[in-house]
């Protein structure tokens, strides 16, 4: 059965003939008659009986026609419902920010898109970025963010190349300088991420490139108490830049890292290959109106 056939059925019953039909459907007659023939053909039942100049159901007809009518109801709804999709008048985002740093680099965009898509109904989950890729993969986020690498079941796209501050405790040797190398903090206990955190293995590995394996004085995934924790002279936390300028309070120096190799590229992963919704698009579109926070 096409819905054609089935339109055509259930006009010539609303209009009662098939003149009156074919002018709403804008057909000829001749066209209206034959799909009501080939549903009939179809099915295997007649459906309209000839009563003088008037058209009446049969048995047959009055249950096909009550049960025409209610797929042609349910595609008109899903035809909505689509429509309302696409143009984003409903739908969901399963999305996923990093602990570290969406206040500062997600709460605008996360409000003008609220403004924007009042109707969508956004689901946020935040953790390190091993664990968003997880998600991601697994399908149980559409789209996360983190920090970017080079695995090839994953479409990405960049929005932000952070360099990394140091923040040290006033009292420390090397807190007058304006800006250091890596390797001068071997000697500095090192608080470290959650090991959720992609960064916490970029830092280290850089620390071990420079000749030091670095001792831990510590970890969390929350950047403010491990600034409260340099504060209290328990060692050096390497930070985004965007996240260390609002961490600052007395008894803690913010200094430069040299190493420009190690930096915080945050950016949005999905499935290769995996359909995006309109929600996800709309998301990926509006942070492309956003410049990079470190321009």
């Amino acid at each position: 059965m096409e819905f054609r056939q089935l339109r055509s059925f259930a006009e010539v019953v609303r209009q009662g003939g098939f003149t009156q039909a074919a002018r709403t459907l804008n057909a000829s007659q001749s066209a209206i008659s034959k799909q009501v023939a080939q549903l009939e053909q179809r099915l295997g039942v007649q459906l309209l009986q000839r009563q003088g100049p008037q058209l009446r159901l049969t048995d047959a007809g009055e249950i096909v026609l009550r049960r025409v009518e209610e797929l042609l109801r349910v595609r008109k709804e899903l035809l909505s419902e689509l429509d309302d999709l696409s143009h984003l008048a409903r739908g969901e985002l399963n999305l996923g920010l990093p602990m570290l740093g969406s206040n500062a680099l997600f709460a605008g965009p996360f409000a003008e898109y609220r403004r924007r898509y009042p109707n969508i109904a956004v689901h946020l989950t935040e953790d390190g970025s091993k664990s968003i890729e997880q998600l991601v993969s697994s399908g149980e986020l559409e789209i996360g963010a983190g920090m970017l690498s080079d695995d090839p079941a994953f479409e990405s796209q960049l929005f932000c190349n952070e360099p990394l501050d140091i923040l040290l405790p006033t009292d420390h040797p090397l807190a007058g300088e304006g800006s250091l190398e890596l390797a001068q903090l071997a000697d500095t206990p090192f608080l470290l991420y959650q090991r959720s955190f992609t960064l916490n293995d970029r830092l280290l590995q850089a620390c071990l490139q420079v000749g030091f394996n670095p001792r831990e004085g510590g970890r969390s995934g929350q950047a403010d108490f491990l600034a409260a924790l340099v504060a209290a002279g328990q060692g050096t936390v390497l930070l985004p830049s965007i996240v260390a300028r609002g961490l600052m309070r007395p008894g803690v120096v913010r200094l430069t890292l040299r190493d420009d190799d190690l930096r915080w590229n945050i950016g949005f992963i999905w499935r290769r290959d995996a359909y995006l919704s309109h929600a996800a698009q709309a998301w990926l579109a509006l942070l492309r109106e956003y410049p990079s926070p470190s321009d």
